[in-house]
């Protein structure tokens, strides 16, 4: 293996993934085609999830929402459908492993991987353009998505040259090492179009007088780091086109503090009582996770964020067990305690966030005085009988009375990923 500097780096990604997965679904082309990804049962102010390349050539965002497009466009509304979505995915997946060893590839989300061609090219006596375009061609011929690459001697470089160079390159394909970063981006408007640079950074740099990377690079570093703190070693290094990390360092990465988190943002404004409702049913699913994946957590945390035109801060807050467990019923009344101590009777809510904190494998589950161990096995007996049920019929195949109240929201789901439609009925 090389050192980390004589690394070659590719970041492919696939153009307006879900909406030229839609197109391709209609035998349609993505290039020519004027879709949207968005549920047309939420309202005009619902995100699209994505807009097909002839969209986007009309000036379209990626992340628009539908009352933004333009009256006058004719398009197709396709419904979310992500369990489709993620098998295309695997599909293109597979692909990849055709080249390049899994031990050699980041998937950094369903539509972009980083990989370390490095040790590849000599092997296939190819250039690191020819095999990003070997792998684009596969990829198209295979699924009819077309993909684009940036090619870089380090991650951030491959990522900056997908986002920025590749974009206005006839092959799709960009090329950056350090020097032709800085002759070619050193000075590239808007900072926002640098991975990592998002509005508020780019505004409080702006508040410096700093409107580009060659900027970034040549400023008062002292300045930064108190306008940034650590943050600012990693926005010189990426002024410089510097970045140490590898992917073998990400593969080796270990978080010191595990958590599992569920939220929602209601269709409309939630009382009291039904916020309590559907914070009860996100816990018990997050407590069935648990016991899937053999997990434990000692407490919990809650955030609640009211309706917007109500103008009060989000109620927030984390409770502590007297054990460390798994426990649907332990779980659940401490967060339904935690909600009612913080949450506002009166004001209406809109969002819930839950989040089990420390989580551990459950051989460091713990007892306390209060706890029958013979009465919390049946309850894992029971939460593992329903995990079965589930996987052989379904998530709804088994629901608890709770599920069946007015604005209960877990039946409807156990139909989503990621909070967005499966595709499944």
């Amino acid at each position: 293996m090389g050192e980390k500097t004589d690394r070659t780096y590719m970041c492919i990604d696939l153009k307006s993934f879900y909406a030229s997965v839609e197109c391709r679904e209609r035998g349609l082309d993505p290039m020519t085609t004027k879709l949207v990804v968005a549920d047309p049962e939420r309202t005009e102010k619902t995100i699209c999830l994505a807009v097909s390349p002839a969209l986007k050539a009309l000036g379209l965002p990626g992340r628009c929402r539908v009352f933004e497009i333009p009256k006058g466009i004719d398009y197709i509304m396709a419904p979310p459908r992500m369990q489709l979505y993620i098998d295309y995915s695997a599909d293109i997946y597979s692909i990849y492993l055709k080249y390049i060893s899994k031990d050699d590839i980041h998937v950094y989300s369903i539509d972009e991987v980083f990989m370390d061609v490095t040790d590849y090219l000599p092997m296939y006596r190819m250039t690191a353009g020819e095999l990003g375009n070997r792998i684009m061609e596969d990829i198209l011929a295979s699924k009819g998505i077309t993909a684009s690459c940036g090619i870089g001697t380090n991650l951030y470089l491959a990522k900056i040259a997908l986002d920025i160079t590749a974009k206005h390159a006839k092959d799709h394909i960009g090329i950056l090492d350090e020097e032709s970063y800085r002759e070619t981006l050193w000075r590239h408007r808007p900072l926002k179009d640098f991975w990592r640079i998002g509005r508020g950074i780019a505004a409080r740099l702006e508040s410096m007088g700093i409107f580009t990377m060659e900027g970034i690079a040549k400023a008062d570093e002292e300045a930064l780091y108190r306008m940034f703190g650590v943050d600012a070693e990693l926005l010189i290094d990426h002024a410089w086109g510097r970045e140490s990390t590898t992917i073998a360092d990400i593969r080796q990465y270990r978080p010191k503090v595990n958590s599992i988190s569920s939220g929602q943002v209601l269709g409309c404004d939630y009382d009291f009582e039904k916020g309590l409702l559907i914070t009860k049913e996100m816990t018990d699913l997050l407590c069935l996770e648990l016991v899937e994946k053999g997990l434990v957590t000692d407490s919990v945390t809650l955030h609640v964020g009211y309706g917007s035109r109500f103008g009060r801060k989000p109620a927030h807050g984390t409770a502590s067990m007297t054990a460390v467990t798994s426990s649907a019923r332990q779980i659940i009344a401490c967060t339904a305690g935690l909600y009612e101590r913080i949450v506002d009777k009166h004001t209406p809510i809109h969002r819930v966030y839950v989040t089990f904190n420390n989580v551990v494998d459950e051989v460091y589950q713990q007892y306390d005085l209060f706890t029958d161990p013979a009465e919390l096995e049946r309850e894992r007996r029971m939460q593992k009988a329903m995990l079965d049920i589930r996987e052989k019929f379904g998530k709804n195949a088994i629901l608890k009375g709770m599920n069946l109240s007015e604005g209960a929201t877990a039946r409807e789901r156990n139909l989503q990923i990621g909070g967005h439609k499966s595709g499944a009925t």
